[in-house]
């Protein structure tokens, strides 16, 4: 479990992770419908600006903050792309390639940056809730909103042991690595077909010796973790001053 885990996520002097997974799940939801539903582009970037400061200023590695953005960025361009050259009427510039003629439209250019700004407003949101709230609080906070039971209970497991299955594999990858498995294409994936065979056959068996345990303890569904404790009047003060004036800049 050490391995997604740092320090900083539960040091008591962050205040942003003492909040209410509650309140931080609602203002996160909130604001995440505003950046869809935005008709600019402004508004996006400044809810991906101020994201990201705080995701630095509160210890988040910029390393990692960057692999979170490695997906949607690619997304976000892809489309931005395909807007500009697929999309759109008022011609921007003109290139000939190899023969071909390429044509860049104006319309496509602003439809598409719109699209990415509100990409990048919505991951940046989701990156720093993530980062702020622990899992279980998180998942916690989703069965206060009344979220199906099952969905839940089948993350808090797989969060659980995926960890185990992460350790598990580095060690099997390692041996494979060290008796020279990884050597050539082939070999490298005969090893990496034996890996996820026995990861899967792993899973399974972890499955049902879960299964089995938490039937003799008699588990009846109920974790004391999804106990919570009464909203704070500041808490929830804050966070609707916070959401009401990301409002006004919503509605520029």
């Amino acid at each position: 479990m050490h391995h997604h885990f740092h320090p900083h996520t539960h040091d008591p002097s962050r205040l942003l992770v003492r909040l209410d997974a509650r309140v931080k799940l609602l203002s996160a939801l909130t604001l995440l419908v505003m950046v869809i539903s935005c008709r600019g582009t402004l508004f996006p970037l400044l809810v991906a600006g101020l994201c990201m400061i705080v995701c630095v200023t509160t210890g988040m590695r910029l390393k990692a903050l960057a692999m979170r953005f490695v997906e949607p960025l690619f997304i976000a361009v892809t489309v931005l792309l395909l807007k500009l050259f697929f999309a759109g009427t008022v011609p921007l510039f003109s290139w000939q390639i190899f023969g071909i003629h390429v044509v860049g439209h104006l319309d496509g250019l602003k439809e598409g940056l719109l699209i990415a700004s509100r990409i990048g407003g919505a991951v940046s949101l989701v990156a720093l809730l993530g980062f702020s709230t622990p899992f279980t609080d998180l998942m916690a906070a989703l069965a206060w909103l009344r979220v199906p039971w099952g969905l839940i209970e089948v993350a808090l497991f797989a969060w659980r042991y995926l960890f185990l299955l992460f350790d598990d594999a580095q060690v099997v990858y390692c041996a494979q690595k060290n008796r020279l498995g990884y050597a050539g294409y082939r070999r490298g994936l005969r090893s990496f077909g034996t890996l996820a065979g026995a990861l899967v056959i792993k899973a399974f068996d972890n499955s049902q010796t879960v299964t089995t345990a938490m039937v003799q303890r008699g588990y009846d569904g109920n974790l004391p973790l999804m106990r919570h404790r009464p909203f704070r009047f500041a808490e929830v003060a804050v966070a609707i001053l916070f959401v009401a004036g990301m409002g006004l800049f919503w509605q520029m």
